[in-house]
């Protein structure tokens, strides 16, 4: 990228109508943009949903983001009904991580972003045990212990809020046991990512592994969804499995499916961060 440019991602979803891509690479080209990478997809070409993620690099100085993107919705976005959004790739993401005790998931998301495998920044973990302190302060992160009473969430909840609100882009839940208010995500205001120990639909809630060994499934998997309100039934980002036996013990499968976890949580967190995710209804588009 040369100096003075600009790198950044473009998300669309709209209806389906001829001359959307078009439209959209006409205008960068008038804006001196060069496209890098466009992927788009549609539900159905005769009235269907399209989307679209375009990578561009222009000239653009930070000053001037406001008026590149009021001439777009000007030019492009209003007269086309677009839902979009400009993300610039020097704006790295500032996630936030929650979990309970299980520290696989968190040690792996935290290595992960040691190398450099996100394009975001942690800016805080919190749990509602005190017992991995230790291993997030030898990443030299803040650790925030916000205890959870049953009888009561929401003193908790507003903890979280207070450390959480205007502090980050995104929050993960590295194995975080407790489910989390409609109010609590409205007022956070930022996508929610979770990993849920099951294949879902199968096994929502808890106990997935005592579940699966009970109905003898001979596979086990793993999901990481946005969440929503309703208990592991947000859109579903990325999911993967691993053969299992009729000999493998409850706690044999929650081995295996450590692993799986691990991966499924980190590719989905490595998209989003990257803008590869789009949402339509209850399900996800993922470039």
């Amino acid at each position: 990228m040369s100096p003075g440019s600009t790198s950044a991602r473009l998300l669309i979803s709209c209806a389906d109508r001829p001359g959307i891509v078009a439209a959209v690479a006409g205008f960068l080209r008038d804006a001196g943009a060069n496209i890098v990478h466009s992927d788009q997809h549609s539900t159905d070409p005769e009235g269907g949903r399209f989307f679209m993620r375009m990578e561009f690099v222009l000239p653009l100085a930070e000053g001037e983001r406001g008026a590149f993107e009021r001439a777009f919705a000007r030019d492009v976005g209003d007269p086309l009904g677009l839902d979009w959004r400009v993300w610039y790739v020097a704006d790295r993401k500032r996630m936030g991580i929650l979990v309970s005790r299980t520290d696989h998931c968190l040690l792996d998301l935290l290595w992960r972003w040691r190398r450099g495998e996100f394009e975001a920044d942690v800016v805080a973990v919190a749990s509602n045990h005190p017992d991995l302190r230790a291993d997030v302060d030898a990443f030299a992160l803040p650790y925030h212990h916000v205890p959870v009473d049953r009888a009561d969430k929401a003193p908790a909840e507003a903890r979280l809020l207070e450390l959480l609100g205007g502090n980050v882009d995104v929050v993960v839940l590295a194995r975080y046991m407790q489910i989390l208010s409609g109010h609590f995500l409205d007022r956070l205001g930022v996508p929610v990512i979770n990993i849920h120990h099951s294949f879902l639909p199968a096994f929502a809630g808890a106990g997935a592994y005592e579940k699966a060994k009970d109905r003898g499934v001979k596979l086990i998997g793993a999901t990481a969804h946005y969440v929503t309100e309703e208990l592991d039934a947000g859109p579903i980002i990325e999911q993967d499995v691993i053969r299992v036996s009729h000999r493998d013990t409850p706690a044999r499968l929650a081995r295996l499916g450590s692993d799986i976890e691990r991966t499924v949580l980190a590719r989905a967190v490595g998209w989003h961060c990257e803008d590869r995710v789009l949402v339509h209804d209850r399900t996800t588009v993922v470039f």
